[in-house]
């Protein structure tokens, strides 16, 4: 916090948007080490973070990516030990091979690729790190001490929110049944929408803190040069990306898949596949989700409309609805979710407006300036009052767009 105090007092500086961005890095790659020193839910709250482009300046949310899949592994001594205690039976049992080190690890959990002793199928088994029973309740209860610090030192940083969704969410997360039970639904889900080029792996079986499923791999979405040699167009990509998620929002009765950051999903060439696309997209990790309320996605989808049409009356009939906000905060809500200077999401009399306008220089100077003239401050404080389900659609809503390859 000192060092921003010390940057924002010199707002007045030619090289202060720079400057700002320097501060942002510094600070974020502080941030990352604590992280990843204090490991488990630290950990998972720098994934949320890295996910909140709505927010946090790009700085932040690009240095935390690394925590997605390349976070610190367990031993598999512990993980023998944690399946045979929960299970009854050695990983022998249950497997011919078993590959010592995992092909990727996250917070929560770390993935090893196996083999079913009986049939010989390649399998993905995805085991909780054995310490986070330990651990978990009270990483948990110091990452609510810590919000709780910085609301009372600085009241215009309140976080308390995130570790209220923390609480929440993190239960879930943590129980393997109920991911298999996510995976299952959101599959079956999507075998009745058509032209939609998603999988997503078979659960095989599932323990409270171990998951198997068919190996499905693929590349990360910002891969790209990957895509490119497999000859993926990157655009078919983006869209295909934003059906799915799309589909998931707005569809009827459709789960929301609420943690699609760049280490849940993958890009698997398959030239067998029927239409333009020559990929799938491979949906992994389902233990966060959420039901939207048919009301709620029928005025989100309204909210969206009235965005596209600049319709600002629209908009802020539709932003009540949603989210509550009222006339004061409508215009910063606007922002948040659009990424856009309010003043050019509605079309004035005599002029061009509108959310699909291209961005220029002058707005985006329009935008740094606010951030540091406390929109920052202000934003979080608003996202503070928001409904937990609508900040959970956001998110998945910004880091599908986040997902999508850029040129």
């Amino acid at each position: 916090m000192y060092s921003y105090r010390t940057v924002l007092k010199r707002d007045d500086d030619p090289d202060y948007t720079e400057m700002l961005k320097a501060c942002h890095l510094r600070c974020a790659k502080r941030t990352l080490r604590a992280l990843e020193k204090n490991g488990s839910i630290f950990i998972k709250l720098g994934q949320h973070l890295s996910s909140m482009n709505y927010l946090l300046p790009n700085e932040w949310c690009d240095t935390f990516i690394p925590l997605q899949d390349k976070c610190p592994i367990s031993s598999l001594e512990s993980i023998e030990e944690m399946v045979l205690s929960d299970t009854g039976l050695s990983i022998s049992d249950y497997f011919s091979e078993f590959s010592p080190l995992p092909i990727g690890a996250a917070s929560l959990a770390q993935v090893h690729i196996a083999r079913i002793k009986e049939t010989g199928q390649k399998v993905a088994v995805k085991v909780q790190h054995p310490a986070l029973d330990e651990w978990a309740k009270l990483d948990l209860a110091l990452t609510t001490f810590s919000f709780s610090t910085l609301k009372y030192w600085f009241p215009e940083y309140d976080l308390t929110w995130l570790s209220d969704e923390m609480e929440l969410s993190l239960p879930q997360e943590l129980d393997f049944n109920l991911e298999g039970k996510n995976a299952t639904r959101a599959k079956e889900y999507f075998a009745h929408v058509k032209d939609v080029p998603v999988v997503i792996p078979q659960v095989l079986w599932a323990k409270r803190r171990i998951l198997v499923m068919e190996y499905v791999a693929g590349c990360r979405p910002d891969d790209l040069k990957t895509l490119d040699a497999q000859g993926i167009d990157r655009d078919e990509v983006s869209a295909a990306l934003a059906r799915i998620f799309n589909e998931m929002i707005f569809g009827r009765d459709a789960p929301l898949h609420c943690d699609p950051h760049g280490g849940n999903i993958a890009i698997k060439y398959n030239p067998n596949r029927r239409g333009k696309a020559n990929f799938d997209v491979v949906l992994y990790d389902h233990g966060l989700y959420r039901d939207i309320p048919l009301h709620l996605r029928r005025s989100y989808a309204k909210l969206w409309l009235a965005v596209l049409d600049a319709d600002e009356a629209g908009m802020r009939q539709y932003a009540y609805e949603v989210a509550g906000i009222g006339e004061e905060h409508f215009p910063l809500f606007a922002s948040a979710i659009t990424g856009r200077d309010y003043t050019v999401l509605a079309k004035k009399e005599g002029s061009v407006g509108g959310v699909t306008t291209s961005r220029t220089n002058e707005e985006k100077k329009v935008i740094g300036d606010a951030l540091g003239e406390g929109m920052l401050e202000s934003l979080i404080q608003l996202l503070g009052q928001v409904p937990r389900v609508i900040l959970l659609i956001l998110k998945t809503n910004d880091l599908s767009k986040s997902r999508c390859p850029q040129a």
